[in-house]
Parts: C-alpha cells; sequence; structure tokens
C-alpha cells in the first residue's frame, strides 16, 4: 500500500477511535446515578411472615422479598430498607427496639425516593381489631354483628384522634430529614371482602355483621393516610381498586393477604408474596417507575 494511503488509513482510524473514546466518556459522565432509596414503616413494608427473612435484624422480621426489596431490583435503586415489624408512627423519630434507631435516621438531603406503610399499629388498631371481632365471632357462631355491638365507633375515633395527627407528623418528620425526596405512603390493601363469606369463616373467624364493620375501620385508617399524605405533599399510594378481590378470604395464588387461621404465612393478616410484589408494581406505576 502506498504510503500516503496508508497515512490516511491510520489518520482515519486513531480518528474513529478518538471519536469512540469521547463518546463513552462522555455517556459514563452523564450516566444518571441510581436512585438513593430509603424505605421505611411497619410490618407490611417489611414484609413479615414472607420468606426469605433479612438476618441482619431478626427483631424487625423483614423479609428480602419486600415491596421495597422488589422496587429496588426493577429500577436498580440503591435502597436502604429499615423497615420493621410492629414499628408505630412515633418509630420514625423514636427507637423502636434496643439497636433499631428512629427510622428517619436513616434519611438525608441525599434520598431521592421514600416508600412507607404507616399507621395500622398505632393504637394496635389492627391486632386489636381483629382479635376483638374475631373473638366475638366465634362465640355468637358467625351470626349477627356481636363486634360492631359492643365496640361501636371506639376503632373508628381512634384513628381520627389520634392516628391521623401522628401520620401528619411522621411524615413531617419525614419530609423534613429527606427535603428533596419524592415520598410515598402506600395504604393497606383489603383484608376483608366487600361482604360476608361463608366458606371463609374457618380463616376469618368474624360474624357476618362484622365483615362490613371491619372494613370501614380500614377504609377509614386509608383515608386518614391519604388525608395526612395530601396535607404534607407526600404521594398517596391507593389499593382500595387493585386490591378488590385479592382479601384473605381468597384462594392462595389470588390472595394477597393471608388469613388469621390455616393460611401459608409465619404471620397471620400481612401480605404473602404475591401481595408484596403486587404492591411494589402499583407503587411503580403510580410513581412511574415501571
Amino acid at each position: 500500500m502506498p504510503k500516503h494511503v496508508l497515512r490516511r488509513v491510520m489518520t482515519a482510524t486513531a480518528a474513529a477511535v478518538g471519536t469512540l473514546a469521547l463518546g463513552l466518556t462522555d455517556a459514563t459522565a452523564h450516566a444518571t446515578p441510581p436512585l438513593d432509596y430509603v424505605a421505611l414503616g411497619d410490618s407490611y413494608s417489611a414484609g413479615s411472615g414472607v420468606l426469605p427473612v433479612d438476618p441482619s435484624n431478626l427483631l424487625c422480621l423483614r423479609s428480602t422479598a419486600n415491596y421495597p426489596h422488589v422496587i429496588a431490583a426493577r429500577t436498580g435503586a440503591d435502597l436502604d430498607d429499615v423497615t420493621c415489624g410492629a414499628a408505630q408512627t412515633s418509630h420514625f423519630t423514636q427507637a423502636q427496639y434496643p439497636g433499631v434507631p428512629p427510622q428517619v435516621d436513616a434519611l438525608s438531603a441525599d434520598t431521592d425516593l421514600v416508600t412507607l406503610t404507616i399507621g395500622g399499629n398505632d393504637n394496635g388498631t389492627f391486632i386489636n381489631a381483629i382479635t376483638a371481632c374475631g373473638t366475638a365471632g366465634v362465640l355468637s357462631g358467625g351470626k349477627g354483628s356481636p363486634c360492631k355491638d359492643k365496640h361501636g365507633t371506639s376503632f373508628d375515633d381512634e384513628i381520627e384522634a389520634d392516628t391521623y395527627p401522628a401520620l401528619k407528623a411522621a411524615l413531617r418528620s419525614v419530609r423534613a430529614a429527606a427535603p428533596g425526596a419524592r415520598v410515598a405512603a402506600l395504604g393497606y390493601p383489603w383484608i376483608m371482602p366487600a361482604a360476608a363469606d361463608p366458606s371463609c369463616f374457618l380463616k376469618l373467624p368474624v360474624a357476618a355483621g362484622d365483615v362490613p364493620y371491619l372494613r370501614g375501620i380500614q377504609a377509614h385508617l386509608n383515608q386518614v393516610v391519604e388525608r395526612a399524605a395530601k396535607e404534607t405533599g407526600v404521594t398517596f399510594v391507593d389499593f382500595s381498586g387493585v386490591s378488590e378481590g385479592h382479601d384473605a378470604c381468597k384462594p392462595a395464588g389470588t390472595r394477597w393477604i393471608e388469613p388469621l387461621l390455616f393460611g401459608n404465612s409465619l404471620v397471620p393478616v400481612h401480605p404473602n408474596a404475591l401481595g408484596e410484589r403486587r404492591m411494589a408494581e402499583h407503587t411503580m406505576e403510580v410513581l412511574g417507575l415501571s
């Protein structure tokens, strides 16, 4: 090959290599860093009862297949999961157990995304209502509305008077600790069906008239979560539509929530693995992450 032709080929090759290197350097410089994602909340966030269990803190009964882990895996986010079973709103700013610091301590000005479920354990709302109505249902043989007759509006009164302001305070603490983050407060998927299902009594021993009563209590809780979220600039993720037909009375493979008895989870009346995945997927859809 003539020397002048060889020089042209070498020059062109060098230019092409230089352009490629510049392009790669530019692409690397402008690559989007992963989201700095912090997950807060109670056992519905922690996925308590879903295997495998995170061995780093067995007190919190946190699953590595909970909805925060699903979101992180699908988005490539850098996840710091400080969710903890039995957490109340107070545990956002106070230690829950020795060695388990306040959850907002995980937040910073660099946090990009925060998700949480919280409020169901305040005043013992979930456990007290389920226990009271389950006991009353067994004693009544599933007839009438013995739980409603005994407790009336007491659960709703506590939600309105105590849980609602506590939720607002907790969400404000999140906003203050992570001022630049997008924050999503998730509602709780349906535990009870819309109407009594006699075939479900062995799994959820709630009297027929107390099924809508319990569902109404949960609806009220979700409403105050939504209200507190809107008043603090937080995105509310509503599960009232998408979780319909996936309550604890439905068969395995359909239900998102495990029943009180004869379920497939270590922790009853909590989301199973399917429920955690669906919670992740709907949250991603609402936040535009999918």
